[in-house]
């Protein structure tokens, strides 16, 4: 499994505005991180099916990572320069900590889920779950819960695109 800090260091993100938070509130019990792209060529993913090519890094955009005490997922929200939601990436995740020096990191566990504000639902890495489990990297138990967290996130989050832009904002 991989281990992915918040500042995003290994993507070369290192040297951007980044801030961390616990939130203990009636709208989230967990984690928050916030990376401020401040300059850059815009990068765009040109996979999905209804938005297109959308904007995912550039000058002024936002990173909003959410990590909820009571699910096994890190919730990716790029926002736009003028403070829209371009697209969604939420990791299914194994577990969460702090390194040594206070950045929180997550383990990913592989499976990946992209979505859009025009409705796009796409699963990523399901080879690569599926290799792992197959390596003997997971067990059934975490390749299970995996599959059936994806299935939660697709559904939860997917249903209702609107509502989940809201909870982002």
């Amino acid at each position: 499994m991989k281990r992915k800090r918040l500042d995003r260091d290994a993507w070369g993100f290192q040297y951007f505005p980044y801030h961390q938070i616990y939130m203990d509130n009636e709208l989230l019990k967990g984690w928050t991180a916030i990376n401020y792209l401040t300059d850059g060529e815009t990068r765009y993913w040109d996979f999905f099916e209804k938005a297109g090519s959308v904007p995912v890094c550039g000058k002024d955009m936002i990173w909003l990572t959410v990590i909820p005490d009571n699910a096994s997922r890190a919730v990716s929200i790029f926002f736009l320069p003028d403070r829209s939601v371009s697209a969604w990436y939420i990791d299914v995740i194994e577990e969460t900590g702090i390194d040594e020096d206070g950045v929180v990191y997550f383990i990913d566990k592989y499976l990946d889920i992209l979505m859009t504000p025009e409705g796009d639902v796409l699963v990523q890495d399901r080879d690569e779950l599926d290799a792992a489990y197959a390596s003997g990297e997971l067990s059934k138990c975490q390749y299970e819960s995996a599959l059936n967290e994806g299935e939660c996130i697709a559904e939860e989050f997917g249903k209702d695109i609107r509502a989940t832009e809201n909870w982002c904002r």
